[in-house]
């Protein structure tokens, strides 16, 4: 049987905001603990079974990927750090992957029942998360659903592993570009380690 080539990205460590460069590390972090968890179980459960995710900066498939898998989702992810990519696919088999910037991606050029981004739009720039809230939206069936993690308040501070620069655009700013997009923002949460969630709804 052919095996997939491992995945390769063009200026890897520039498009994966430097995670290619620390990928070994953020596993082993990564690979811990179950931060996040429930609240992103509990966010899929508004879902239909067997719904389909798209996971937006999936890294190597743990905990979020994973666990959606295990409780029967069809699951897509995209990330651009080649060394993370490869590690899903061999975590995740029954996934599809691919190896890419969020900004640059297809989405797979096809729609789903929710979008899931943990860890990743405060990583992007300002223009590039609120074009990423549009895209979003464009690729949500109606009713669909939309959880991202982004502090409340719009701050910035230095990734402890990347040491590039991370900034929240703030619930304000998270709240129009979701409106105008077409998303009705909806309840929040905020994780055991304390870090907060948006969600929204693509409007029928």
């Amino acid at each position: 049987m052919a095996t997939r080539p491992e995945p390769t990205c063009v200026g890897a460590d520039a498009a994966s905001n430097g995670y290619e460069g620390v990928a070994t590390e953020f596993m082993t972090r990564r690979g811990r603990g179950e931060i996040g968890l429930e609240t992103v179980r509990a966010w899929s459960r508004g879902l239909t079974p067997g719904a389909s995710i798209l996971d937006l900066g999936c890294g190597h498939g743990l905990p979020i990927s994973q666990a959606l898998l295990d409780d029967g989702f069809e699951l897509h992810g995209i990330d651009a750090a080649p060394t993370l990519v490869a590690a899903f696919r061999r975590r995740c088999p029954d996934a599809r992957v691919i190896c890419e910037a969020v900004e640059h991606s297809s989405f797979f050029g096809r729609s789903f029942d929710g979008v899931v981004a943990v860890g990743l739009m405060f990583l992007l720039a300002e223009a590039v998360q609120l074009a990423v809230i549009d895209r979003v939206a464009s690729a949500l069936r109606p009713g669909g659903r939309f959880l991202f993690s982004a502090p409340a308040q719009a701050c910035s501070w230095t990734d402890v592993l990347t040491e590039r620069s991370s900034q929240s655009l703030g619930a304000s700013a998270y709240h129009a570009r979701m409106i105008a997009a077409g998303l009705t923002p909806m309840r929040s949460w905020v994780d055991e380690g304390e870090n907060h969630y948006f969600a929204a709804e693509r409007v029928p």
